[in-house]
């Protein structure tokens, strides 16, 4: 029913607050979907966290165990046996390798990312004909596969007398990369370009737009492809298999290889040696990504709001 009040106008009734326990009636059914949600949710990750941890586990775990129990899927040995890493350093050069695998992905990484960063800026900035068909033909070298090109590099690099040196490792990238072009020139294109503009009117010229302005801006982008990169060579065996033959230039892959090749040679292979030394050689790789991880993470954040 409807009151009058003092002016003549009616006033509709306010309904009665609902009662407590019909809300919680009504939250329980959601509730419960948010709970079995978010637990199926953590059961996924989990499943996924174990299997992503597994092989690692059983490398350390491989690593650790005598000749005979290598292979029998234990996660942890009955019997440790740390003289595997000191025989690893008997088997080889292993810091050397090392040392040499940590020269050549460094300069790598960094002659990519800069290589990389200045083609991208020039998509991203100038404005010129026949700008998009380039681009289009910088994506289409992703689609030439390595072993097209492997032999007329190589050519190359014999003429230039640089095969069984390190260079051939590395110095390709000083021609940047078309992956990594895409994925910044798309970082670039996010960056107002009032920046610019405020910048050329203050006398800035086009390499300080570049390394003034540019660079500084886009630091996620050039850590996403600086770890790439470095990890990408760290891996690479290829490459080594290719142009190396002196034991003193070899990477760490390259001396994985010639260890397990001697074991075919002497007719024993000793595979918990093998085990040891891979593990060595992926050290390195989990120490740079743990120290890195928070600014990896913000990279590829940052680079998917952009693009």
């Amino acid at each position: 029913m409807s009151i009058e009040t003092r002016t003549g106008l009616p006033s509709i009734e306010t309904p009665p607050p609902p009662d407590a326990s019909d809300l919680e009636v009504r939250r329980r059914p959601q509730r419960r979907r948010l709970t079995v949600g978010l637990a199926g949710r953590w059961v996924l990750l989990l499943a996924a966290s174990i299997a992503f941890a597994y092989p690692l586990v059983w490398l350390v775990s491989a690593s650790l165990k005598p000749k005979s129990q290598v292979f029998d899927n234990r996660l942890v040995p009955e019997t440790v046996q740390w003289s595997n890493f000191v025989e690893v350093w008997d088997a080889g050069p292993v810091l050397r390798w090392l040392m040499n695998s940590g020269l050549v992905s460094l300069m790598a990484a960094l002659t990519v990312t800069l290589s990389s960063a200045f083609v991208a800026f020039g998509f991203a900035y100038f404005r010129f004909r026949l700008r998009g068909v380039l681009f289009g033909l910088v994506l289409a070298t992703m689609m030439l596969p390595g072993a097209v090109t492997m032999i007329p590099v190589y050519l190359i690099w014999h003429q230039l007398g640089l095969v069984n040196t390190q260079v051939p490792l590395w110095a390709n990238n000083l021609f940047g990369s078309a992956f990594y072009i895409f994925l910044m020139r798309q970082f670039f294109l996010g960056i107002p370009r009032e920046l610019f503009q405020a910048a050329r009117i203050d006398g800035c010229s086009n390499v300080g737009l570049f390394w003034r302005i540019a660079l500084p801006l886009c630091r996620p982008a050039l850590i996403i492809v600086f770890i790439f990169e470095l990890q990408a060579s760290w891996s690479d065996l290829l490459k080594p298999l290719i142009y190396l033959q002196s034991e003193e230039y070899f990477t760490m892959p390259r001396g994985l290889k010639q260890i397990v090749d001697g074991f075919a040679l002497s007719g024993e292979y000793h595979w918990e040696i093998a085990m040891a030394a891979t593990l060595v050689a992926t050290l390195p790789m989990i120490i740079v990504f743990a120290v890195g991880q928070r600014y990896f993470m913000e990279g590829l954040a940052t680079t998917a709001k952009q693009g």
